[in-house]
């Protein structure tokens, strides 16, 4: 128990009565939606997984927070929106907190403070992270193969480059002219089953501020192409790339790894003579109706030097039209093995447009990009900590079908079922969470639960 004098403050006039605020209540927790995370992991078996790739070299006698604690500690401290290890300094005490890593939430040892986090991030190489990337994936392909089973038939992998701006001394933090800022590059992956319009996460990996858009991909790429073929050995896999990738050595391994693809190009001079004609009667339309006009068209190209044979290039050209603006041409090309036609090719190319909302909530609802470390390596370990507890996040709002947060996202997810206050009771034969008898998450809260294998007494 706390020895410190009870803190309080005192509103004399925001009522008709004076209202006293005491903070003296040590059993009460604003988290007590976390345990559905822990319910979550312990299904997955995700942090588990993870604990398992890393190397402990401490002293055992000095030891008094595994290293599975400690990851489980971050992750669904992330998960509930406390992204900094700083935090730990407040959490170290919370009931909820000490629960989720199976601790007596009243009489249970403290939580790992700040400096022990910070150490463990620091302590943890280049191999243990590459063995948690593919445990990660590993996990996420496992629960998709037992929910699918042999109906998964098409396999649709998107992989997108985005920008963590750095602000300090960071390892391998350089300016980047497009970002306009000292940033690292992050890639991040995501996978996506036939026809169903959700994707989930399968890897995320933090590159330096310089690297090109495609730097890395042809190692990382072939990991989750072996990985997916692995688990779903007869479904068709198509990888769908944005323009960034259109290099000649990744459309060279993806034809090699034998995956459909569809990847965008640059607007060269070579590419928009073939697409001449088209965009010819793009403007012809356009001067009949008034309207913005597209066409849609394809040809067979050859580069001189760096594709050694004809690739299927798909097009549109279009001429814009905004109210109060002058009309303006406009062309996109991709590169292509697959067998639609151009119109449906494109359209299903620019679907790969919603995958950069799963990078949106990585770092507005999960912090992605507090990447603090001055050390690489532990900034990569943060993003894949954050990457975990994504997944978990993923997994909570599959819970919630049939929901009003079955289409949620983090932060919704987060307000509605994860923060809500719990009072927590010990006794000899139980641990009893008081949660408020009226929120607004409280349905959908119930049926989560259920799902995770809870029982109404």
């Amino acid at each position: 128990m706390s020895k410190s004098t009870t803190q309080s403050v005192l509103f004399p006039e925001l009522s008709r009565k004076p209202v006293h605020v005491e903070f003296s209540e040590e059993a009460l927790s604003s988290d007590g939606g976390g345990l559905l995370l822990k319910a979550i992991d312990d299904q997955l078996g995700l942090s588990e997984a993870l604990a398992a790739c890393l190397r402990d070299g401490r002293q055992a006698s000095k030891v008094k927070h595994s290293l599975q604690d400690a990851l489980r500690q971050r992750i669904f401290g992330i998960a509930l929106g406390h992204p900094d290890a700083n935090d730990a300094t407040r959490l170290a005490e919370d009931p909820v907190h000490k629960l989720l890593l199976d601790r007596d939430p009243i009489g249970g040892e403290r939580l790992a403070s700040q400096p022990t986090l910070s150490r463990w991030e620091n302590s943890v190489g280049a191999v243990d992270l590459l063995k948690m990337s593919t445990a990660l994936a590993q996990t996420v392909l496992g629960r998709h193969k037992r929910r699918l089973g042999s109906r998964a038939k098409k396999i649709i992998l998107d992989f997108d480059p985005t920008d963590d701006p750095t602000h300090g001394q960071q390892e391998f933090t350089f300016f980047h002219g497009y970002y306009d800022s000292y940033c690292y590059l992050p890639l991040v992956g995501t996978i996506q089953f036939g026809d169903e319009k959700k994707q989930h996460l399968l890897c995320s990996v933090l590159r330096p501020g310089n690297a090109c858009a495609h730097a890395g991909f042809v190692g990382i790429a072939g990991r989750i192409i072996e990985q997916v073929r692995s688990f779903f050995p007869k479904a068709k896999i198509i990888v769908r790339l944005d323009g960034g990738f259109g290099a000649p050595r990744v459309l060279d391994f993806l034809e090699q790894a034998g995956v459909e693809f569809v990847v965008g190009l640059a607007n060269t001079k070579p590419l928009k003579r073939r697409a001449g004609k088209e965009m010819a009667e793009a403007r012809r339309r356009f001067r009949a109706t008034g309207t913005t006009s597209q066409v849609f068209g394809e040809t067979l190209f050859k580069t001189k030097t760096t594709w050694p044979h004809k690739r299927r290039v798909v097009f549109k050209t279009e001429v814009v039209v905004h109210p109060g603006r002058t009309p303006k041409n406009n062309m996109r090309f991709v590169v292509t093995n697959m067998k639609l036609s151009p119109k449906n090719l494109y359209r299903f190319y620019c679907a790969r447009g919603d995958a950069e909302n799963r990078i949106k909530e990585l770092k507005n609802g999960l912090a992605m990009d507090r990447t603090s470390c001055s050390r690489f390596l532990a900034n990569q370990l943060r993003v894949l900590l954050t990457a975990a507890a994504y997944v978990l996040m993923q997994e909570l709002q599959a819970k919630a079908r049939f929901t009003d947060c079955a289409k949620a996202q983090v932060e919704t997810l987060r307000h509605t079922l994860l923060k809500v206050a719990a009072r927590i009771v010990v006794s000899a034969r139980r641990i009893v969470l008081h949660l408020p008898r009226q929120f607004p998450g409280l349905p959908t809260w119930r049926r989560v639960a259920l799902a995770l294998g809870a029982h109404v007494p």
